[in-house]
């Protein structure tokens, strides 16, 4: 149940008109509070305080409302009942949209030839998290890795490949590019013959397609072992350049029947620009002056494709914030051509910074590949495992590693620079996975400890931790209505926080299996654990993290 929504429009229609409803951070004095009264005071010629004094029987009579008291100017303070409570959190999360959307998802973005990197974490981690919290909602979602396959990289790589051979693995495959690359500087005849094996591989010819295909198949491998270590839904499409290639003429025929495209200095552009504009707006380049298809090609002829198979609602982009500017020109030109009908988003995000505040490198200054992050945090989590005498095997060190990570992105928001501190997040509390994945393991021990447990019949009067515990699980279909609406994927995260942090204070006041506990309060509090770990799992699952056996 989405308790906010409930509670907020069974008042708005017992009173009349429309109010805020507001969450308390001190539930003291109720569970929610409202300023009915003062948004109606003005109509109704009364002091708002007034007023609130009318409005209280009204309040009253609705029967999830136990009690309702004037605060402050005219404020009104609601406490719930507790048996409704009780009923509505015992219900499980399955609450859907009334308004299912296709939305085609696009995130991922790696490119062919070379190794997964610090850059690719944060759009494989927030896209996927928004996919699921999407699904969880009921909406249709088609998931695209727009992989870099088709340019200038391809046919350095199949230039190098040819003098050097074929390599055997992705460590061999992921040091060719660069050596061509730094080649291609130094020679101009290299730079060359890379340019016409891209133009002839573009134009079909066999013998570089073969080769193509060969270290595409160890490139693609390498993909998806980063996404199974990451542990990320399958991409629904691993299509990029290379696919949507065969639509840029058709789009680029629409550009010109919509008379968009104009000739400058021998590249096709379209103005983009608006006597609105106050930033610099470029114009956005259809095709090089050499003919080359551009990305921005690409990116229209994806949006012109995904329009005709696919028929999406929405279609949503989460890259990094740097290519903020081309995005709008994108939107822009699809707006004006009519490309789609569909709302356009990109959700731009920050970068991970090191504890200096500076862009994360390696210790020798480079670029840190994914895996060895991944491998990084582990070791971390491993070092801080053993100093606390713990034993832990090797799945539940991956869980761990895996919580630290994804939770720390997910934490932020994304459009903001975070800190990457992998001493800071392997830390067992505070906010960090760990401590999410402690609290569930924790949750679930008690339950296994208990064995079975008869539902109880009746729950007598709740206690505020344990009445704090579940009003929280009863904002959870909120929370992941809100991350959904706002493309805000750190709501989730910072939710199963609070959820943790209640979890655990109700685990240390609220004694549960111990000897002197009532058979009654022990089932009833048994419940509350069952609905809190039920609720957190969910969420856990959400962010796309994996629940040990023990901690």
């Amino acid at each position: 149940m989405n308790l906010y929504k409930y509670v907020s429009e069974s008042i708005n229609k017992n009173l009349g008109f429309v109010a805020n409803l507001e969450t308390p951070r001190n539930r003291t004095f109720g569970d929610f509070s409202t300023n009915a009264a003062m948004v109606g005071a003005k109509s109704a010629g009364k002091n708002p305080r007034d007023l609130a004094n009318e409005l209280l029987p009204k309040l009253r009579d609705l029967d999830f409302i136990s009690d309702a008291s004037v605060a402050g100017p005219g404020f009104i303070n609601i406490k719930l009942r507790d048996d409704f409570i009780w009923r509505a959190a015992a219900q499980p999360h399955t609450e859907k949209t009334d308004t299912p959307k296709k939305i085609d998802l696009d995130y991922g973005g790696y490119n062919v030839g070379k190794a997964l990197h610090v850059g690719h974490l944060r759009t494989s981690i927030v896209g996927d998290t928004f996919n699921r919290i999407a699904k969880h909602l009921g909406h249709h979602t088609k998931s695209y890795n727009h992989i870099g396959d088709w340019g200038r990289p391809m046919g350095l790589i199949i230039a190098w490949i040819l003098e050097y051979g074929m390599p055997q693995n992705a460590d061999e495959l992921n040091k060719m590019y660069p050596a061509s690359t730094a080649r291609a500087k130094e020679d101009d005849a290299w730079m060359a013959r890379a340019k016409e094996i891209t133009a002839e591989l573009q134009s079909g010819n066999p013998k570089y397609k073969k080769i193509y295909d060969d270290f595409m198949k160890i490139s693609l491998a390498q993909m998806d072992n980063v996404l199974h270590r990451l542990n990320l839904l399958p991409f629904d499409a691993t299509m990029g350049e290379r696919g949507v290639a065969p639509y840029v003429n058709d789009t680029q025929k629409i550009l010109e029947s919509c008379g968009l495209l104009v000739e400058s200095d021998g590249a096709l552009i379209v103005n983009v620009k608006t006597d609105d504009d106050t930033a610099p707006m470029p114009p956005l380049i259809f095709r090089a002056s050499s003919g080359a298809q551009t990305y921005a090609a690409a990116d229209l002829s994806a949006i012109y494709y995904r329009t005709k198979t696919d028929h999406p609602d929405t279609i949503i982009y989460f890259t990094d914030s740097r290519q903020n500017l081309h995005f709008n020109q994108i939107f822009r030109v699809a707006k004006m051509a009519a490309l789609t009908t569909a709302e356009l988003f990109h959700t731009g995000f920050g970068a991970l910074t090191g504890p200096d505040g500076k862009p994360f490198k390696t210790r020798d200054g480079g670029v840190a590949e994914l895996l060895d992050i991944l491998d990084m945090v582990r070791d971390a989590v491993r070092a801080r495992v053993s100093t606390s005498g713990k034993q832990l095997d090797d799945t539940t060190i991956d869980s761990i590693a895996l919580a630290a990570i994804k939770f720390n992105d997910l934490l932020h928001d994304v459009r903001t620079d975070y800190i990457f501190d992998p001493t800071q997040i392997t830390s067992f509390e505070g906010r960090t996975g760990p401590y999410i994945l402690y609290t569930a393991v924790r949750l679930n021990s008690v339950l296994k400890r208990a064995g079975h447990a008869p539902t109880p019949s009746a729950i007598g009067e709740l206690t505020d931790d344990e009445r704090n515990l579940l009003i929280e699980t009863l904002d959870f279909d909120r929370t992941v209505q809100s991350a959904f609406d706002n493309r805000a994927t750190d709501m989730i995260a910072n939710y199963a926080y609070d959820l943790c942090q209640l979890a655990n204070t109700f685990y240390h006041n609220c004694p549960i299996l111990r000897d002197d506990v009532d058979d009654a309060t022990r089932a009833k509090r048994l419940q509350i654990v069952r609905i809190a770990r039920d609720t957190l799992a969910t969420a856990i699952d959400l962010m796309g993290l994996r629940i040990p056996n023990e901690m």
